[in-house]
C-alpha cells in the first residue's frame, strides 16, 4: 500500500509537471508561430495527459492535484516576472476546470471507460465542453481577457460555443482516448519497475519533474 501511495504521488507531480511545461514551452511555440487556437489544443493535451492517469491510477482525485501542479507551474510568472497573480488566473482556471471536470465525468464512467471506445471518447468530449463552459462563466469574472470579453454580449455565449466549446470537445475526445489507451498498457510494465530499481526509477522521474520546471521558468524569465 506504501508503494502504491508513493506511486501515485510521483506519478502526480511529474504528469502535473509535464503538462505545466506543455503549456508554457508548447504555448510560448504557438504563440510566436502565429499558431491559432493555442488554448483549446494545450487543454486537449492536459485532458490527454489525464485519462493517461486515470487509467494507470484509478483515482478521480489525483488529477485534481495533477491540474493543481499545471497550474502552479503557470503562476511562476509571479516571483519572475514580478506580476500580478491575476495576470495568469485565467490561463490557471481552464487547466482547473480540465482536471475537475475530468476527474468528475472519469468517475461517474469509470466502469464503461475499461470497457468502450465510445464511452472514452464521450468522456473527452464531455470534459473538454463543459471545462469550455465553466470558463466561459467564471472567466468573464476573475481577469476577463479582451477575447473573453468579446463574448459578453447578447447571444455571447452561443458565439463562444461555436468559437471555442467545441473545439475543446472535438480535440479531448480525441486526445482522451489516446491518452487512456498509453496509460492502460505502460502502468503495469511501470508498477514492475517501480518495484524491481524503485531508487533509479523515482531518481528518474523526479528528474523529469525539475526539469520540466527547469525549462519553464527559463522560457518565462525570457518573456514568453
Amino acid at each position: 500500500m506504501e508503494a502504491r501511495r508513493r506511486d501515485i504521488l510521483v506519478g502526480l507531480i511529474v504528469l502535473g509537471s509535464i503538462w505545466g511545461a506543455l503549456e508554457i514551452l508548447l504555448g510560448a511555440g504557438m504563440r510566436s508561430a502565429g499558431i491559432p487556437h493555442k488554448g483549446d489544443v494545450l487543454t486537449a493535451l492536459g485532458i490527454g495527459i489525464l485519462a493517461f492517469a486515470f487509467a494507470a491510477y484509478r483515482k478521480p482525485l489525483v488529477l485534481i492535484g495533477i491540474a493543481a501542479i499545471a497550474a502552479s507551474m503557470r503562476q511562476l510568472a509571479v516571483p519572475i516576472l514580478h506580476l500580478s497573480f491575476f495576470c495568469k488566473a485565467n490561463s490557471c482556471l481552464a487547466v482547473l476546470l480540465g482536471g475537475t471536470a475530468v476527474a468528475g465525468f472519469a468517475r461517474l464512467a469509470a466502469s464503461p471507460l475499461k470497457r468502450g471506445y465510445l464511452a472514452r471518447v464521450g468522456t473527452g468530449f464531455a470534459s473538454g465542453f463543459s471545462a469550455a463552459l465553466g470558463f466561459y462563466f467564471i472567466g468573464m469574472h476573475v481577469a476577463p481577457c479582451p477575447y473573453l470579453l468579446s463574448f459578453n454580449r447578447p447571444g455571447g455565449l452561443v458565439a463562444f460555443i461555436g468559437a471555442e466549446a467545441i473545439i475543446w470537445a472535438a480535440l479531448s475526445a480525441i486526445t482522451f482516448p489516446i491518452g487512456y489507451r498509453i496509460g492502460e498498457k505502460v502502468h503495469q510494465s511501470m508498477r514492475e519497475l517501480s518495484l524491481r530499481r524503485p531508487v533509479s526509477y523515482y531518481a528518474s522521474l523526479l528528474t523529469i519533474a525539475g526539469l520540466c520546471w527547469i525549462a519553464g521558468a527559463l522560457v518565462i524569465a525570457r518573456g514568453f
